[in-house]
């Protein structure tokens, strides 16, 4: 399956490589971290993973399919100008899809009467303790969406094609003033810089969907 694959047949191929939405990340399954550049950095072992997710929002577009991602507002206290993927922690009682729906809403507008669950990719620990699942749906024509100000800086779509090549990725490392340093995946597209988690969980979805190992 590519990017010419017409739409119908890639919802449904997509689907068939992904784990049902009622299931839940559990630990112990099969995951992956920001660890896996950094195998001499651990989690801490006591402290319990915090359960988030994230939509991977796949629009149709005549060019072909596009996701939807987002550059964080500079009045966040974290992660302030990153590249992310519309999503957050859970609240008790909630189910990933359920998650990724309601922070959809609530960061870029995007209202759930437009979204089509279809699957849940490979879950992602992160190094601040957030173990995410991400949830992968399609998006229907003739959505709308209006950034959250205080969450949301830019909303801008990225072709899926692009984000499915292990080859416009590479490796780059941070220095801290510490002398950690840390390794992570990155690409640019369209002088957007894609990197660190979002980066990890895209790539985690290329490896579900075609089966090959990325290193």
């Amino acid at each position: 399956m590519n990017h010419l694959t017409p739409p119908r047949h890639l919802r449904e191929w997509i689907a068939d490589h992904l784990d049902p939405l009622h299931d839940d990340a559990v630990e112990g399954g099969l995951r992956r971290s920001d660890f896996d550049l950094n195998p001499e950095q651990h989690a801490p072992r006591d402290q319990p993973l915090k359960p988030a997710a994230v939509l991977i929002g796949l629009i149709e577009r005549e060019e072909g399919i596009n996701v939807l991602l987002t550059r964080r507002s500079d009045r966040l206290r974290s992660h302030t100008g990153q590249v992310a993927l519309p999503g957050g922690r859970q609240d008790p009682g909630e189910r990933p899809v359920d998650t990724a729906l309601r922070e959809a809403h609530e960061e870029v507008g995007l209202d759930p009467r437009f979204v089509r669950p279809v699957g849940l990719s490979t879950p992602y620990q992160t190094g601040t303790g957030f173990l995410i699942t991400p949830v992968v749906g399609f998006v229907s024509h003739g959505f709308s969406l209006s950034p959250n100000p205080d969450e949301v800086a830019d909303i801008f779509e990225t072709p899926f094609h692009y984000l499915m090549e292990p080859s416009n990725y590479v490796e780059e490392e941070w220095h801290a003033p510490t002398g950690e340093r840390r390794r992570y995946y990155a690409t640019r597209h369209a002088e957007q810089y894609i990197w660190g988690a979002t980066a990890g969980i895209l790539r985690a979805l290329r490896e579900r969907l075609y089966g090959a190992a990325l290193g």
